[in-house]
This record gives C-alpha cells, sequence and structure tokens, in this order.
C-alpha cells in the first residue's frame, strides 16, 4: 500500500471521503460484506484504492463509517420528538420522507437496512440506532414500559413502510406523493403516540 498518498486541499479531502462512503454504502447495501472489496469501492467511487486505505483504514473501519448515521439526522429525529403531541403522528411521517429525499441521510438509511440482513454488526449498529434515537429520545405513554410500545409501533410502521417505498419500491405506495402517505399514515403513527393500544 503506498504511504505518499496527497489527498489534496481540505475541501477537496472532503469530497474524496464523502465520495468513498457513497460508494461503500452502495457497495455494502448491494454485495454485503464477503463481496465488498476495497478496489471494488475505490473504482466506483473513482479513486485510488490507497486512498481508501488513507482515509479508512481497513475494510472493517470502512462499513463502520458507511453504516454510522449522519449526526444532523440523529439531531433532527431528537428535535422532531419535541413536536406538539397532538401533531406528532405526521411530523414523525414527514421527517422520515425528508430523510429518504437527503442524498446522504438517504443513502445511510438504504446501506444500514439492507447490510442489516447479512451483517451481524451492522444489524446490532441497526438495533441501538432504533432503541436509542428513534426511540429512546420519545417521552410518550404512562410509564416506561408504555413508552417503549408506543415508539417501538411507531418506529416499526415507518421502518416498514421505508422498505417498501425505497427498498423495495412496491407500486403504489413507492409512487404516491408525500401529502398523500401522511394522509393516509398519519392517522395510524397518531393513534400509536395517544390511543388507546387495547392492553390489559
Amino acid at each position: 500500500m503506498p504511504q505518499n498518498i496527497s489527498p489534496g486541499p481540505r475541501d477537496e479531502r472532503g469530497v474524496l471521503s464523502a465520495r468513498i462512503l457513497t460508494a461503500a454504502r452502495d457497495a455494502f447495501a448491494e454485495t454485503g460484506w464477503a463481496g465488498t472489496t476495497i478496489r471494488a469501492v475505490a473504482r466506483a467511487a473513482d479513486v485510488d484504492p490507497a486512498l481508501v486505505y488513507h482515509y479508512f483504514g481497513s475494510k472493517e473501519a470502512l462499513l463502520g463509517a458507511a453504516t454510522t448515521p449522519p449526526q444532523r439526522w440523529l439531531e433532527s429525529v431528537a428535535e422532531t420528538w419535541l413536536t406538539p403531541v397532538d401533531q406528532l403522528g405526521s411530523a414523525l411521517l414527514r421527517l422520515m420522507l425528508d430523510a429518504w429525499a437527503d442524498e446522504e441521510i438517504g443513502s445511510f438509511l438504504r446501506a444500514v437496512l439492507l447490510t442489516a440482513a447479512h451483517e451481524q454488526s451492522t444489524r446490532e449498529k441497526l438495533r441501538l440506532v432504533v432503541e436509542r434515537s428513534l426511540m429512546g429520545v420519545s417521552q410518550l405513554g404512562t410509564d416506561e414500559r408504555d413508552r417503549m410500545l408506543r415508539s417501538g409501533l411507531i418506529s416499526s410502521q415507518i421502518i416498514g413502510l421505508a422498505m417498501m417505498r425505497y427498498v423495495w419500491q412496491i407500486e403504489p405506495v413507492a409512487s404516491l406523493s408525500n401529502d398523500e402517505l401522511v394522509t393516509a399514515i398519519a392517522p395510524n403513527l397518531q393513534h400509536y403516540v395517544e390511543g388507546d393500544l387495547g392492553r390489559g
């Protein structure tokens, strides 16, 4: 591996690193750990393989970076959970729709959902993201079990919709407008926010 890599000016380094991450997310999502190589990622990113090692050090570290959620997304999730209760269902749904429309966040979400199916480390990371960020910051319910149940049901609906719409692209869900989805699905989410869940 060459040691005299010159990655260029700081702004160029940022662009190259982001390009490598995007290529890595696509590769891990499509071919898994075993089928992904540093050389293939470099080729997709149009960089020298040595640059991948320069920025990320190893294939393991590259997978870790590719499946780490962007901090700005985690912050937006936490902020959205502070929405007034009577508007929370639609706010959480629009958060998801906006996230998938964002190039960086959408790329991360697709990669982590698909990679988690066949990579234990990514599956564990996804579990922690859901438990700590999608569910852990909610303040719903009358006690801790009720809070976790409500936020868990909300998360299950949102993740299921994302798989149908963005990963599997199943019609007509895939081509519905955001407003149509909010009209159809937000009431279900709102029921999980404050409705009777039928627990004895």
